[in-house]
């Protein structure tokens, strides 16, 4: 007895998979993309600000515009908070650095927002510190600063916003001189010693 394959009604082998009489793809003129973050979401946050010590929304947006970064400087009762306008890629963590590097030692906090998750982290001196847990961050902000972080309140809703673009590199630097000229002589008039109250 012949052990092959006997041919169906139309002639053809019976052993032939199914599925083998598929179109061929022409691979070579086949086009994949280099950049394929479409097809998983772009990763950028919603959201993105740094909390700063810096008193005054003015400052903050002096200081941002000589570092040539795009923010909204928002007036809070604990400092100013610099809402990003560019949140791609990593412009949140350089800006971060940026102005760190400008307030050197003074630490400020990068928060960033996607969705329902936060995520914050710590900045001094130009460099990136540790992630803080951000339930501790909102917990020791006040409301107005905890609305804006969870997107209650937009910047547009907020008076006293300063935009780092309304100010010019000039202006800036003359802002900036200015304050420091007036720190240098406020810690010249009390004493340096450690019971000193002037003497920060």
């Amino acid at each position: 007895m012949s052990d092959s394959p006997r041919p169906d009604n139309n002639g053809s082998d019976s052993s032939t998979p199914t599925g083998d009489d598929l179109p061929e793809f022409d691979l070579d003129n086949l086009e994949i993309p280099d950049d394929l973050s479409s097809l998983t979401g772009s990763g950028e946050p919603e959201f993105a600000a740094i909390i700063t010590q810096i008193a005054g929304a003015e400052p903050l947006a002096a200081a941002s515009s000589l570092a040539q970064l795009d923010l909204d400087a928002v007036p809070t009762s604990v400092g100013a908070v610099g809402v990003l306008r560019d949140r791609s890629g990593d412009a949140p963590e350089q800006a971060a650095a940026a102005i760190s590097q400008l307030v050197r030692g003074v630490p400020l906090v990068l928060v960033t927002r996607t969705g329902e998750q936060m995520t914050a982290v710590r900045f001094a001196d130009g460099v990136r510190g540790d992630e803080l847990a951000p339930g501790l961050v909102l917990g020791g902000a006040p409301e107005n600063v905890v609305d804006l972080l969870t997107g209650a309140t937009s910047v547009a809703d907020i008076e006293g916003v300063v935009g780092s673009d309304s100010i010019s590199k000039f202006k800036a630097m003359r802002m900036l001189t200015s304050a420091a000229r007036k720190a240098r002589k406020s810690m010249g008039k009390g004493e340096t010693g450690p019971d000193s109250k002037d003497g920060i």
